[in-house]
């Protein structure tokens, strides 16, 4: 039997600021509209996008969306984030209505940051994805860049961007798996790259 095709559902976000860091609050401001999202790991929830003021701070534009990945088939109970209020540590959005995006296979994925539970070292960074890679069979030429921090719940937490893998010609996944790798975290989103060399 074949899985439901998935898509991104974007919802315009409407509202003055953000901070920069916000993934953690807006993952428990969309789970108190919909409490079945707090469990769900089918869905993804990219980061909101804006322009960076200063202070930690992001400017929200007309273009500033809420994206969910999700199931077709699941789009009927997520729509119901249309009109909410969300409240992000202490920035009120307005979720606007949504529109749904295709998504399109990819010889190369990109993420801003992606951290693992051995991801303290590059050098232990990049053994643990080639063996997360390796279990699931995947072959592709990795790069990674310097390591950063950011700061989860009061905890330090290391990752590294951008991580980049080309599959090659005639090679290619179906961008964002239903899981992550066994450990394996994008912090900021995986999504199809573009112009990667």
């Amino acid at each position: 039997m074949q899985s439901d095709p998935k898509v991104d559902l974007c919802f315009q976000v409407m509202g003055k600021t953000i901070p920069v860091d916000h993934g953690f609050a807006l993952h428990g401001a969309v789970s108190d509209v919909l409490p079945d999202f707090h469990e769900d790991q089918t869905v993804g929830l990219k980061l909101i996008r804006g322009r960076y003021i200063g202070d930690g701070m992001l400017d929200i534009s007309p273009n500033s969306e809420l994206i969910l990945r999700l199931a077709v088939g699941r789009i009927p109970q997520y729509i119901q984030l249309a009109g909410k209020q969300l409240k992000i540590l202490g920035h009120n959005l307005t979720v606007g209505v949504p529109k749904t995006r295709a998504l399109i296979p990819d010889v190369a994925l990109y993420s801003h940051l992606v951290t693992t539970r051995n991801g303290d070292s590059q050098e232990r960074f990049e053994k643990e994805i080639a063996k997360q890679m390796g279990n699931l069979n995947i072959q592709a030429n990795l790069s990674v860049g310097k390591r950063k921090t950011f700061r989860v719940h009061g905890k330090q937490v290391v990752g590294l961007p951008p991580y980049k893998s080309f599959f090659g010609k005639g090679r290619c996944i179906q961008p964002f798996p239903q899981r992550p790798f066994d450990g394996l975290y994008a912090i900021i989103g995986r999504q199809p790259g573009k112009n990667l060399k």
